[in-house]
């Protein structure tokens, strides 16, 4: 059924917006009066087609991974139970409490109902269901075994957000460390040691050049803060541009690989992301060729991801997955021993799975090990810098007490 919006003043003249879900606009309408609503404006929410055929809503807001992979779970029920897809978009269309996701599934259950096949459908809305997901169900349909890929779907989205979040739970306390670490300096040098270095200098005698040094730089903040303001923003700027030219992606994805501990990390989780995503596009019907095409668009180190693309020629040409990962030097012996020995017993499928889940384990112990190594190390530099400020203010201060 359609959605329709609706802007209207209740009975004490407060203004009321919201949906409803109904076959068209005159029933749309009695609804609205019955609960009664002065209707003052009441449209339908449609998708707008884009030049290349996909459609985008325009809505407030997005439709969240939990949202997606609880709804992708419900329908995977559903069908499971024998319902019809169209009946049970229907049904999902009322349950969801994602205004944005509703629209979508509004617009899935129509495009269905008109014929077109779910993951066809799923096409059309690119910026929600990304190519895995399209290409999974497309496998599920011809296969027919679209329950069973779509509870694959919802487990592999949420492994994927798990991941996501314990990387970004990890760089969180380092990374308030540091902005508060910053903040707190530039208020001490812009605010604080202005007034004790009038103190310095009434005292009218040598200072030690530390101290000299913190002057000028409280003096230079205190002039030209917004020449720092340019030079970071500049710099920030300057190097996002340059990342994203071929040669600067190229440039810094390549150090990235040769840090000490960054490196190793950037190695795994790429390696568990191509293991756990071709293994689940393969054990759900996609053809070898078009998972590693979408596999590689996964891949964020380009120098992997060109191992990857070597790998889908060779694999096209009758050849081994394996030696380009391996000829590469960015996937781990392990890693293309035991894809090779999958190749080989035909377990192909087992075998990624077994290696993503243990590269997960790996990539989570790395994590927490960084997360411990970065604690001390942030509080050593803070430390480093108010031990400068201190320094350099207490031994004015001890000449001052000797003149007394």
């Amino acid at each position: 059924m359609p959605i329709f919006s609706y802007k209207g003043l209740d009975k004490t003249g407060k203004e009321i917006k919201s949906t409803i879900n109904v076959d068209s606009v005159i029933t749309a309408k009695q609804r609205v009066k019955a609960l009664g609503i002065m209707l003052i404006d009441i449209r339908e929410q449609k998708a707008q087609g884009t030049s290349g055929g996909s459609s985008f809503f325009r809505m407030k807001g997005s439709v969240g991974v939990d949202d997606l992979a609880m709804m992708t779970r419900q329908l995977a029920t559903l069908i499971k139970a024998k319902i019809q897809i169209v009946e049970a978009l229907s049904a999902l269309t009322d349950q969801v409490d994602n205004e944005n996701l509703r629209l979508v599934l509004s617009d899935l259950k129509q495009k269905v109902n008109e014929g077109a096949s779910l993951a066809k459908a799923l096409q059309d809305h690119p910026k929600v269901f990304n190519s895995i997901y399209c290409n999974m169900v497309e496998a599920g349909e011809a296969s027919g075994t679209l329950e069973i890929v779509l509870i694959r779907l919802a487990d592999f989205t949420e492994a994927q957000v798990r991941l996501k979040n314990k990387i970004r739970g990890a760089m969180t306390y380092p990374v308030i460390m540091g902005v508060f670490g910053f903040v707190m300096m530039n208020v001490i040098f812009i605010f604080v040691i202005p007034q004790i270095a009038k103190i310095f200098i009434s005292m009218k005698k040598e200072l030690p050049f530390v101290t000299k040094l913190c002057i000028w730089i409280s003096n230079f903040l205190q002039s030209y803060w917004w020449l720092v303001i340019v030079v970071i923003v500049g710099t920030v700027y300057g190097v996002n541009k340059y990342i994203n030219t071929v040669k600067g992606r190229s440039q810094w994805d390549g150090m990235l690989l040769k840090l000490p501990v960054l490196g190793i990390l950037v190695k795994m989780i790429n390696v568990s992301r191509f293991c756990s995503t071709l293994g689940t596009l393969l054990n759900s019907g996609v053809p070898i060729l078009t998972a590693l095409s979408i596999v590689k668009n996964l891949i964020q180190n380009v120098h992997m991801k060109d191992a990857v693309e070597k790998a889908r020629i060779s694999v096209s040409e009758g050849a081994s997955l394996t030696g380009p990962l391996q000829q590469s030097g960015y996937f781990p012996s392990l890693v293309t021993h035991m894809i090779r020995l999958g190749e080989r017993s035909g377990e192909l499928e087992p075998m990624l799975k077994i290696i993503s889940e243990n590269y997960e384990d790996q990539v989570q112990s790395k994590i927490s090990g960084l997360t411990s190594v970065l604690e001390p190390i942030m509080m050593i530099c803070l430390g480093g810098a108010i031990g400068f400020i201190v320094f350099a203010v207490v031994i004015p201060m001890m000449d001052l007490n000797s003149i007394r």
